[in-house]
C-alpha cells in the first residue's frame, strides 16, 4: 500500500525486453536505501516488485497486462518517474489509500498556469467516471490528488507548488497521458452494492 505522497523523481536507466515482459531499471538514491529483493515501489503509481539493487538503482520486472494498462510502455532511457516506496504501518498517511493498481489512463488535455498553482484537467475513460467525485481523492502518476472539478467524461486537479516541483506532473503537458487509480473506497462500495449487500 501507498499513500500517493513521492518521495522522489527517479530517471529510467536501462529497459530490457518488449511489450510482453521486461525489466526497468531505475535510478532513485533515497527510496533504494533501505530497499531489498521483493519490496514494493511505485513507479509513476504502478506497484512493481524489486528484483535487484545495485548501488542507487533498482531492477523491477513488468509483465505484459502490466504495459497494457499503464503508461510504462511508452517510457523510455532518461525519462523521469515518481517513487514511493510502500508504506510502514507505523507511517503517517499523508495522502489517500492508494494500492498502485492502475484502474486506467488518462490524457492531460489542458493545463491553466496561475501564479503560484496550476489547473489541469484530464480526460478519463467512461468506466473510470462513476468512481471519480468532486472533492475525493485520486492518484494521478501515482500522486495522491483532490478533485476540484468534474465534468461528463474529464476532472481536474489543483497542483500547488510542491507538487509542481516534486513531482512529474509539473512537466505534463496537453497530449500526455497519465495514470489514474481512483478511490479504492468506491470501488469496494460499487462491488458491495452490486452484490446486494446491506449496511
Amino acid at each position: 500500500m501507498f499513500t500517493g505522497i513521492v518521495e522522489e523523481l527517479g530517471e529510467l536507466v536501462a529497459v530490457r525486453g518488449d511489450a510482453a515482459d521486461g525489466t526497468l531499471t531505475v535510478r532513485g538514491p533515497k527510496v533504494v536505501s533501505d530497499a531489498v529483493h521483493g519490496a514494493s515501489i511505485a513507479v509513476d503509481g504502478v506497484c512493481l516488485t524489486v528484483v535487484d539493487v545495485d548501488g542507487d538503482r533498482f531492477t523491477v520486472d513488468v509483465m505484459r497486462e502490466t504495459f497494457d494498462r499503464t503508461t510504462l510502455a511508452k517510457l523510455s532511457t532518461g525519462d523521469v518517474v515518481n517513487l514511493e516506496r510502500a508504506v510502514r504501518a507505523s507511517d503517517r498517511l499523508g495522502g489517500h489509500i492508494v494500492q498502485g493498481h492502475v484502474d486506467g489512463v488518462g490524457t492531460v488535455v489542458s493545463r491553466e498556469r496561475g501564479q503560484r498553482w496550476d489547473v489541469v484537467r484530464v480526460q478519463a475513460p467512461p468506466g473510470l467516471m462513476p468512481y471519480i467525485a468532486e472533492k475525493g481523492s485520486i492518484a494521478v502518476d501515482g500522486v495522491s490528488l483532490t478533485v476540484s472539478a468534474l465534468g461528463p467524461d474529464w476532472f481536474e486537479v489543483s497542483l500547488i507548488p510542491t507538487t509542481l516541483q516534486l513531482t512529474t506532473l509539473g512537466r505534463r503537458q496537453p497530449g500526455d497521458q497519465v495514470n489514474l487509480e481512483v478511490d479504492v473506497v468506491a470501488k469496494y462500495v460499487e462491488r458491495l452494492l452490486g452484490a446486494g449487500a446491506t449496511a
